[in-house]
């Protein structure tokens, strides 16, 4: 895979679209990235989470396959302050 350049949230479409050095662009359909990954409400709020706050991270995961790591660390960034 080469480096990708830019990465934004389509929220039209739920895509998110990536632009790499080479030229190439994609869009990653994010529905089935949370019907894939997102098996608990923890997992989805994250997903949602990278999305909107970090495309291109949500972008380098899902492609280069460490999602399911990331998400079994067991981040945190959705949640509610106490």
């Amino acid at each position: 895979m080469t480096k990708l350049l830019s990465c934004r949230y389509n929220m039209d479409t739920n895509r998110v679209e990536a632009r790499s050095e080479d030229g190439t662009t994609l869009a990653i359909d994010c529905i089935a990235v949370e019907d894939e990954y997102g098996n608990t409400p923890v997992q989805r709020t994250e997903l949602d989470w990278l999305l909107y706050n970090k495309p291109l991270e949500y972008a380098q995961l899902v492609l280069g396959g460490g999602l399911e790591h990331y998400l079994s660390l067991g981040c945190e960034h959705g949640r509610l302050e106490d």
